[in-house]
């Protein structure tokens, strides 16, 4: 963990991703990057809360490793994941990559809310930070929902057809 940055999760740099397609077009809006990037901004404010609700300072022995530990390193696991794959959904900007990584967004963002539960009930974390991260979390799912209402159905096809 840096000190200059909490959450572990690097800064947004639009200088590391690709412009848009269209030669002579960097300065036009582009909603989708826009929404991403609030979407992203949104997850690192969790992940700072996520890191200090929870406790995974490691034991003096690899053997005493609970199930909540376990846990504990899974939706961290998670939560990283999320942040990944908001960042390189931005990457190509095509639509089939975008609602995969969109999909599995949406499924760890449910396992870490969920999760939450688990540990709150086992006295793992306080439920005052079970109840903030999730709330943060709800305003993470609407900005998702604007993030992906932006998404614009391109050319490419999946070749697994599920996002067609």
């Amino acid at each position: 963990m840096h000190i200059d940055n909490l959450s572990d999760l690097p800064d947004w740099d639009d200088d590391r991703l690709p412009l848009d397609d269209e030669e002579g077009e960097e300065w036009k809006p582009n909603p989708t990057r826009e929404a991403c990037k609030a979407l992203y901004q949104k997850w690192k404010e969790i992940m700072l809360m996520l890191k200090g609700a929870l406790d995974t300072s490691k034991s003096e022995e690899a053997e005493s490793i609970s199930y909540t530990d376990d846990l504990k390193y899974m939706v961290l696991g998670d939560a990283y994941e999320v942040g990944i794959k908001i960042r390189s959904s931005e990457a190509g900007g095509m639509y089939v990559l975008r609602m995969e990584n969109a999909a599995i967004i949406r499924k760890n963002a449910q396992h870490v809310a969920s999760s939450l539960l688990t540990l709150g009930a086992e006295d793992e974390t306080e439920e005052q930070y079970v109840d903030l991260i999730r709330a943060e979390i709800d305003q993470f799912r609407e900005l998702f929902k604007i993030w992906i209402g932006t998404f614009e159905k391109d050319e490419y096809t999946d070749d697994w057809g599920l996002f067609v």
